[in-house]
């Protein structure tokens, strides 16, 4: 509702908005990864996902390595951009399986772990 105000108001525009909110996400996960190898005494930091072909990630990782004294590698874009083919593949090896989930009965979380779904299409 925030955002709404702001940009209806003219206080800014939706380039400005959708950046404040990049750089807010890029830095929280900058503080975590962070946080990570000062638990696990790493010197390491790999980028991987979709995520990780962003050059801004990479910038702001790499500033935070470079102040610990750390290593960051970033894959080649190559294997970072899949992960719409994955869901779909995962999909249809589900409804191939016969496991249907209805409209009604789906849901969405941001804590879901992919560790506690039940795999029926492999043995």
């Amino acid at each position: 509702e925030a955002a709404n105000k702001m940009l209806s108001s003219g206080q800014c525009t939706a380039a400005d908005l959708c950046f404040s909110l990049q750089e807010t996400v890029f830095a929280m996960l900058v503080e975590i990864t962070e946080r990570a190898m000062a638990h696990c005494s790493s010197q390491e930091v790999l980028i991987v996902g979709g995520v990780g072909c962003n050059l801004r990630l990479q910038e702001m990782m790499g500033v935070m390595c470079e102040e610990r004294g750390a290593k960051l590698f970033a894959t080649d874009d190559r294997f970072c951009i899949d992960n719409g083919a994955m869901i779909a593949q995962a999909g249809w090896e589900m409804f191939q399986s016969g496991q249907v989930t209805e409209l009604e009965d789906s849901w969405i979380t941001q804590r879901y772990r992919t560790d506690e779904v039940e795999v029926t299409w492999r043995d």
